[in-house]
């Protein structure tokens, strides 16, 4: 970076520099983090990995295209062919009627274009369509365009008549001048327009369909792009998916009838909400249902009007005519006109999202979904695992009988230099451990691990040497199994003279390790310091290193000697199908700690996130996410409540705080109101709020504590706040103290700090003692989301919800709780989950740590594999019983471990 220009260094994301004294011996570093590398929906495994555009190229290049409409093989066309096509459509024509013939000069490009526009002028050509729109070549110099957005133009050649058919040899002499120099401006393509009948007809000596005539433009390989308008599908633009407005979610109490506000939205977003009621009141009359009887007694017609409105009828409401759409088409204009954030949030929460109906989830355009390679389309490899579509290629060339062979020489060539990179790439895929995964699987859906490891694939194919490469925790979400492929591949990269330095809890990395560094002894300011290092070996022999003392089994987490009986009570799940599931039926026992467990993508998080848990949370909480593909969940009515906490962080802003989201903040802010100086004058809960404009927060740094100057093109610099001194809050606020503290100085105390100083006072003391019992004693309260760990940000989640009241009736499902922990955290974790469970409830987690699943009253094993071969039901029972199942690799990994 020091090394670019300062006007290039403005326009990257400068690091800060590391606050050391001196590094030596210093090579290129490369660090892969847990955070999910993009929040883009558009990103996928394929482009992350750039498999996909090999996969582009292949198809580009050595794909045979078939026609969308008639399957048959598309050819490409000659000037004469394209002739006599023209003189056909002219033959069909009446007296009357004539036909565009245009010339496309500019596609989709950014710009004015104008000195094109004055070439096309001087040669005297007197009309161009302009972004579809006709108009003279004066009118286009005066147009104006925005420069950066993209452009089509296309030249009006001639208007075709019958005139051409007089006299056919000389006609057909003219026309073929005429096409040859529309063709000729049109690069090869022209369109033949009817604007009587508002028809393209696109003719090109590209290729064309010999049996329904249908053109298509050039094959190349942003054809098979889903991220540009030449590939992508018109309906889901790329996406997969559609969003679309939910009548369940309109009107969530069918019980209430219109008049007392049944369709939700209209008392949120509807504008001037009278006049709305008033023409419902109208539209009912006219169309004989009622606004004051509950809308689950009104008829399907009735509800039909009410929600897609009644066409081009008119109504008379205050001395004008007026038409009346319907709720879902009024949202939909609402949405798709809006300039306001809040709308479009609104509109949003009454949508549920679908698979495009138009491309089924696939992405792309049909003509795109038409080129095939080795009668496969570009989908259907993107939808196989890794796994298979590393066999799928590597197996090309490997056969007895090459199946390349089929394709001819050129494309041969070319294909045989593609699939041996696509071999090669997705080779090093299955080496990380994602072989279950596919290339279009978005990477927002991937867990930080899983981003790791696709991402410490990419690097394994780039062939670096003499490179620092550092990873913070890369076997989060890995089955052990699956850890033996992962360590593999780091001492891949060890093996290329490259140093590879890892974050890690994980027993078996320790052990494999070359030297390891063990900090402690403590967390947070308790920490700091090189406790020991050395060999694995010299780690154990170190009397001060706790991570020694649990590899040598000195201290170490207990096996339960009898397993609860729990409630008698289950959840019974029966014909989950959801991705790769296959009709499974399970029992979770209720009064139990239940783990579900397998490899990684063998369905897991399908069956308990994508299934359990939207479909209680549905019942429960009304959510509008829909539950993944089940016949039937029964026992529901066993339990009251669901907690679910996932693997997301808890803020994108360093606003967010321990503080704030477990809210503790709120009566620490409460007990500050209380204080008499506060009372006397006059300062609400507000006052002590950083959050909160024009209240007592510093306005100098919005409540931030320090200030940020852009610095261009070196890193940007934070300075404190000179009005507030990092403060956050004004003087006047800062005057008040409870105890001699200031809400300043209770912002900055450490968890364990704020307990024993509020241990006085019940709800605070209790909520701040759960933080403490899931290990996180040493974090400040007032410490910024965004420097949180993965593990500390769930165990911040963790802790909020521990601190509900649990009913004796609840089930809290966990997915990994044990990221980012220590072998002693996730001891004082099981304590706080056990008591939970010994309390009547249920506690459900998804996990790989064999350390917790010994634990466990109840296991629930998936596989055998990952991925297709995966999402059957391989086990269940107490640990020792899925220990003798030998199809279960958790089974055997525990059978060592019980021993």
């Amino acid at each position: 970076m020091e090394s670019l220009s300062s006007y290039a260094r403005q326009f990257l994301e400068m690091q800060d520099k590391p606050d050391v004294d001196e590094i030596k011996g210093l090579s290129p570093t490369v660090a892969i983090n847990q955070r999910t590398s993009s929040q883009n929906p558009r990103s996928t495994v394929g482009t992350v990995t750039e498999v996909y555009d090999y996969l582009r190229l292949l198809f580009a290049k050595a794909g045979t295209p078939y026609c969308p409409k008639c399957k048959v093989a598309m050819k490409s066309q000659t000037t004469d062919e394209i002739t006599d096509k023209i003189f056909k459509v002219i033959g069909s024509l009446n007296d009357v009627e004539e036909i565009m013939l245009i010339a496309p000069v500019i596609k989709d490009e950014r710009g004015e274009h104008k000195s094109l526009i004055k070439e096309l002028a001087n040669a005297n050509y007197k009309m161009v369509r302009y972004d579809n729109d006709l108009i003279s070549i004066v009118e286009a110099l005066d147009k104006k365009v925005d420069r950066n957005k993209k452009h089509t133009i296309e030249i009006v050649v001639e208007f075709l008549t019958t005139s051409y058919l007089t006299d056919n040899t000389e006609a057909k002499k003219e026309l073929k001048k005429l096409v040859e120099k529309t063709l000729d401006l049109g690069n090869g393509s022209v369109v033949l327009y009817n604007s009587d009948k508002d028809e393209n007809k696109l003719l090109s000596l590209n290729l064309t369909c010999p049996k329904c005539h249908l053109s298509i433009a050039d094959i190349e390989p942003r054809f098979f792009s889903f991220n540009s308008p030449h590939g992508a599908c018109p309906e889901c633009t790329g996406l997969g998916v559609v969003q679309k407005i939910e009548p369940d979610l309109i009107i969530p109490n069918k019980r209430l009838t219109i008049e007392q506000g049944a369709i939700k939205p209209l008392s949120r977003i509807a504008g001037n909400q009278t006049w709305y009621n008033r023409l419902l009141v109208i539209v009912a009359k006219t169309h004989k249902f009622r606004v004051d009887v509950p809308v689950s007694k009104l008829t399907k017609k009735a509800m039909k009007v009410l929600l897609y409105g009644t066409g081009e009828k008119d109504y008379e409401l205050g001395g004008k005519t007026v038409k009346f759409d319907g709720i879902i088409p009024h949202l939909e204009h609402r949405y798709n006109e809006t300039d306001s954030d809040y709308i479009r949030k609104e509109v949003e929460s009454y949508m549920r999202t679908f698979t495009c109906e138009k491309c089924k989830g696939k992405r792309l355009k049909n003509e795109a979904l038409s080129v095939l390679f080795l009668d496969k389309n570009i989908a259907e490899l993107v939808t196989m695992s890794l796994g298979d579509l590393n066999k799928f290629f590597a197996d090309l060339s490997k056969t007895k009988k090459n199946l390349l062979t089929s394709l001819d020489e050129t494309k041969k060539q070319v294909a045989t230099h593609i699939t041996r990179e696509i071999a090669t790439r997705t080779a090093n895929l299955l080496e990380a451990g994602v072989g279950y995964l596919s290339l279009d699987r978005s990477i927002t859906t991937l867990s930080g691990g899983e981003t790791q490891r696709v991402r410490l694939a990419t690097q394994l194919g780039s062939g670096l040497s003499d490179v620092i490469y550092i990873l913070d925790e890369p076997s989060i979400g890995l089955h052990e199994k699956d850890n033996l492929k992962l360590l593999k591949t780091l001492r891949k990269l060890q093996e290329r003279r490259n140093t590879v330095v890892v974050v890690e809890h994980d027993a078996s990395t320790i052990e494999e390790a070359d030297c390891v560094i063990d900090m402690g002894p403590g967390a947070g300011i308790y920490g700091g310091e090189i406790v020991a290092s050395g060999t694995s070996a010299e780690i154990k022999k170190n009397a001060k290193s706790l991570t020694g003392k649990y590899l040598t089994g000195k201290e170490k987490i207990k096996v339960k000697k009898i397993c609860r009986k729990g409630s008698g009570k289950n959840i019974s799940i029966t014909g989950a199908t959801e991705f790769n599931l296959k009709k499974i039926d399970t029992k979770i026992p209720l009064g139990k700690f239940v783990c579900v467990t397998g490899v990684s993508g063998s369905g897991k998080s399908t069956l308990i996130l994508e299934i359990l848990a939207k479909a209680l949370s549905k019942k429960f909480y009304g959510s509008k996410d829909l539950p993944g593909k089940h016949k039937e969940i029964k026992g529901v009515n066993n339990i009251d409540k669901i907690i679910s906490v996932d693997q997301s962080p808890i803020g994108r802003t360093p606003r967010s705080n321990p503080a704030t989201y477990t809210g503790v903040f709120t009566p620490i802010r409460d007990l500050f109101t209380e204080v008499p100086e506060a009372k006397m004058r006059g300062y609400d809960a507000g006052k002590f709020s950083f959050n909160v404009k024009d209240g007592g927060r510093c306005e100098t740094c919005a409540g931030e504590g320090y200030v940020q100057i852009e610095m261009h093109f070196l890193p940007d610099v934070y300075v404190e706040c000179k009005e507030c001194r990092s403060k956050r809050y004004r003087s006047e606020v800062l005057e008040i103290h409870y105890k001699g503290k200031t809400i300043a100085d209770v912002l900055e105390m450490t968890v364990e700090e704020a307990r024993d100083f509020f241990r006085h006072h019940s709800l605070i003391h209790e909520k701040l003692s759960i933080l403490k019992d899931v290990g996180l004693g040493y974090v400040h309260l007032g410490q910024p989301a965004t420097t949180l760990s993965g593990g500390e940000a769930q165990r911040v989640k963790l802790a909020t919800e521990l601190s509900r009241r649990d009913t004796g009736k609840t089930l809290y499902i966990l997915d990994e709780p044990t990221t980012g922990l220590h072998f002693d955290d996730i001891k004082r974790l099981l304590e706080v989950l056990d008591r939970l469970v010994d309390k009547g409830n249920t506690v459900l987690v998804i996990e790989h740590n064999l350390d917790v699943i010994k634990t466990a009253d109840w296991v629930i094993d998936m596989g055998p594999e990952g991925g297709v071969q995966g999402g059957e039901l391989v086990a269940e029972g107490t640990p020792k019983d899925v220990a003798k199942i030998k199809k279960s690799y958790t089974g055997q990994y525990l059978k060592k471990l019980l021993r």
